[in-house]
């Protein structure tokens, strides 16, 4: 794609820093907004421009990346007074990356077509590690033109990039993973807590389950934090919580019955009520764990 073209990104958290990062280092010119303009410095000390608002990124970009935090947001984003949709010109590609309702991804696509806008939802997984290393997963619905044409921005930011299908879809699959995660990550803390319990050492437990039929991404990547007591977010527990919220209303409306994600969603509730929701999802390790303060 043309370097030349604008290129805006709204949303400058734990993964939006380093996704935003991966565009400005590919030689695209990038302009930023978010609400705490110092989590932007790093970028715009690198030569990223700022923009005052979402109006005035909105009115100079020709491609616009949001994450942000709840669906709330993303509605006031895109759908606001002072939002993209009111504002940015005819043609404007506009990727929402943030996890959010299915059901507003397809309102939101309706909205820009209306109004000559073109939209992907495109949400992401992979954590903090995933994004500073640009390897997220990527996860689109929309039109598979649009997604085709965006290949080379997307590229900055992950490598297993898949077109879902049409609008909503990329959500819908976000949720797959989501609901896949939460159970998993009951069954990595009650494997860890099991193992400290008998008296084995979790360094070699990891390292003789990790590459077996037990082996996965939070086994490998969160397992060794939480026995560290590192609860550092890589991907915040109340996200966490509001992400299985939609999964679990998405899947009330399909009259689908998922006890395993009530369960997660009901464990990782109780944590965010002992005060640790700005935590990493690894510190429902805190509830299997004496010592960790929730238990």
């Amino acid at each position: 794609m043309d370097k030349n073209m604008k290129i805006g990104f709204i949303g400058l958290g734990v993964m939006g820093q380093s996704m935003a990062g991966h565009l400005l280092d590919a030689g695209y010119d990038l302009h930023v907004y978010n609400r705490t303009k110092s989590k932007a410095e790093g970028l715009l000390a690198r030569g990223a421009e700022w923009m005052s608002s979402v109006e005035a990124l909105a009115k100079r970009c020709e491609v616009i990346f949001t994450i942000l935090g709840f669906p709330a947001d993303v509605e006031e984003v895109y759908l606001g007074e002072g939002g993209l949709l009111a504002h940015a010109r005819p043609g404007t590609v506009l990727v929402d990356m943030t996890t959010s309702s299915p059901e507003l991804a397809e309102r939101i696509y309706q909205v820009a077509l209306s109004r000559e806008l073109k939209v992907l939802d495109a949400p992401v997984s992979g954590g903090d590690l995933g994004a500073r290393a640009g390897t997220l997963s990527i996860m689109a619905g929309g039109e598979k033109e649009l997604f085709d044409e965006l290949l080379p921005l997307l590229g900055c930011m992950g490598n297993n990039i898949v077109h879902q299908g049409p609008a909503g879809s990329g959500q819908h699959c976000k949720m797959c993973n989501q609901i896949t995660i939460a159970s998993n990550m009951l069954g990595v803390c009650e494997a860890m807590a099991y193992a400290q319990k008998s008296g084995l050492d979790t360094e070699k437990v990891l390292k003789s389950i990790s590459s077996g039929a037990a082996g996965s991404w939070s086994l490998e990547n969160l397992a060794p934090r939480m026995l560290e007591g590192n609860f550092d977010p890589g991907f915040f527990v109340k996200h966490f919580i509001k992400d299985m919220g939609i999964a679990a209303d998405s899947a009330e409306g399909m009259s689908l019955d998922l006890p395993g994600l009530e369960l997660a969603l009901t464990r990782y509730r109780a944590l965010q009520a002992s005060g640790f929701g700005d935590e990493g999802t690894q510190a429902l390790f805190r509830l299997y764990s004496p010592d960790q303060g929730a238990v």
